[in-house]
């Protein structure tokens, strides 16, 4: 089931920085002393805190707790109510968990990312596209940790350009940004992705991108996300058409161990010579990618997100947004 969105302007306008604000300047100060205490205290008691900052937004503040559970219940329509709440309850978790080592990206050194993870994982394949000379896509969406894959790609040596939005605090958007090109990536914020991807890619290098979230403006299509139709952007699979480029589904999942095991699939790129029907084939691969690997760690996906909130006209009533 597929059908397009909208297109964006293919050359948006320059956004304008908006000024520091009192509030962004408390709450980047409040920042940096919380990564600061963070940081003096094991990485693993640190997860915990953020488990338990985690939790306390699903109890008993309750933030997108009916979003989250009736998501969950409606991928996972044999599960129990007893076991919905208790997945949604290690989804926030999880989350808390991320945002934590997310914050703390910036105090890793290489050596200390390498020791998040479990061996090297399916990076040889990774390595192998790459030294092919002629660019990757790596895809990801928001499950597991994202920042802590981009940031092993990129700490393991490889090239990464990665596509990221403008935070409106522009003091949190510098931090964060500094600590990942402390690690070797660097950004490309969305508005100027036309125009820097097609750079990167021609130069050999690895371009990050989050494709699992319909955004208005954003050149998307539909395709099924556990049965239902889910908006979903078209850049990976634009990109590797134009460029004949092959796109990698990384993900880095934590482990029963408390390490990372870094995931690499390499996705079919669908090439009848029909771009239309060839883009909507592919992002529907990468997107059964995703939902595989969700069904494998389904309380290390980004519930709280909406993810059915668009869908095409004519959407039976039973394939809505629960």
């Amino acid at each position: 089931m597929t059908a397009h969105a909208k297109p964006p302007n293919p050359s948006p306008a320059p956004s304008v920085p908006k000024p520091h604000t009192l509030a962004h300047r408390a709450q980047y100060a409040l920042l940096r002393v919380v990564v600061a205490w963070l940081s003096s205290m094991p990485l693993e008691s640190a997860r915990r805190i953020g488990e338990r900052i985690g939790r306390f937004g699903y109890w008993p503040l309750g933030i997108r707790r009916g979003v989250v559970e009736r998501q969950i219940a409606a991928a996972f329509p044999g599960l129990e109510p007893d076991r919905v709440k208790a997945l949604a309850r290690r989804s926030y978790e999880n989350l808390g968990r991320l945002g934590i080592e997310t914050a703390l990206v910036s105090r890793l050194g290489p050596a200390a990312l390498e020791s998040l993870f479990e061996g090297q994982g399916d990076f040889a394949l990774c390595q192998r596209r790459l030294d092919e000379g002629r660019g990757v896509i790596a895809f990801t969406g928001h499950v597991g940790n994202w920042e802590i894959a981009g940031a092993c790609l990129a700490a393991r040596g490889v090239p990464l350009d990665a596509v990221a939005r403008r935070m409106n605090n522009r003091l949190f958007d510098t931090y964060l940004n500094a600590a990942r090109a402390s690690i070797g990536m660097k950004i490309v914020y969305d508005q100027d992705a036309v125009r820097r991807i097609p750079r990167a890619i021609k130069e050999g290098r690895a371009v990050g991108l989050i494709a699992d979230q319909g955004v208005m403006g954003l050149a998307s299509t539909f395709v099924p996300f556990f049965g239902r139709p889910a908006k979903t952007p078209r850049g990976p699979a634009v990109f590797a058409l134009r460029f004949k480029v092959p796109i990698l589904f990384v993900t880095a999942m934590l482990q029963p161990s408390g390490k990372y095991r870094l995931y690499v699939e390499e996705i079919p790129v669908i090439d009848t010579g029909d771009r239309e029907s060839d883009v909507d084939a592919t992002v529907a691969a990468f997107t059964q990618a995703l939902e595989r690997m969700v069904r494998r760690y389904p309380d290390q996906y980004f519930w709280h997100h909406r993810r059915w909130k668009r869908q095409p006209p004519g959407t039976p009533a039973e394939l809505r947004e629960p």
